[in-house]
């Protein structure tokens, strides 16, 4: 596997929908790349921060439709 993608997977790691067919590969990238394994490591702690975040309390048409769309290209891309 190359760092690209494992970078492309790393989302899908930490969200535990890596694919079957993708895990050992990717483990044995990050085992063996320093730098996708220090990136890796940061972007959980990331996530782990920004879920310490309030959520917004008041929502708006216009934050609707943004993550209307924006789940919409996530889920779509797969």
């Amino acid at each position: 596997m190359t760092c690209q993608e494992a970078i492309d997977l790393m989302g899908e790691a930490i969200d535990g929908r890596l694919p079957a067919f993708a895990v050992a590969g990717f483990q044995q990238h990050m085992t063996e790349c320093s730098s996708c394994g220090t990136y890796f490591g940061q972007l959980r702690l990331t996530r782990l921060a920004l879920g310490w975040l309030p959520r917004p309390t008041v929502s708006s048409p216009q934050r609707d439709e943004l993550l209307s769309r924006f789940r919409k290209e996530r889920d779509g891309a797969k």
